[in-house]
């Protein structure tokens, strides 16, 4: 009898589904951080961010 009342049992359903996204949401930003370090970082690559905003600045003021 009490397996039938947890069986039909709904509380707190909704707040699991909002941990299970915010969760995955959090791993595919961390993945994606993780994988564009070296982009946003200011290493010895040429890939600096900051660089390239101000390159596209000056190519669109140049138009």
């Amino acid at each position: 009898m009490e397996l039938k009342i947890l069986k039909r049992e709904t509380n707190g359903q909704g707040a699991a589904e909002y941990i299970l996204l915010f969760g995955g949401v959090i791993v595919i930003a961390i993945a994606a951080l993780m994988i564009y370090k070296s982009y946003f970082s200011n290493a010895q690559t040429n890939l600096n961010a900051s660089n390239d905003f101000e390159d596209l600045r000056n190519a669109m003021n140049s138009t």
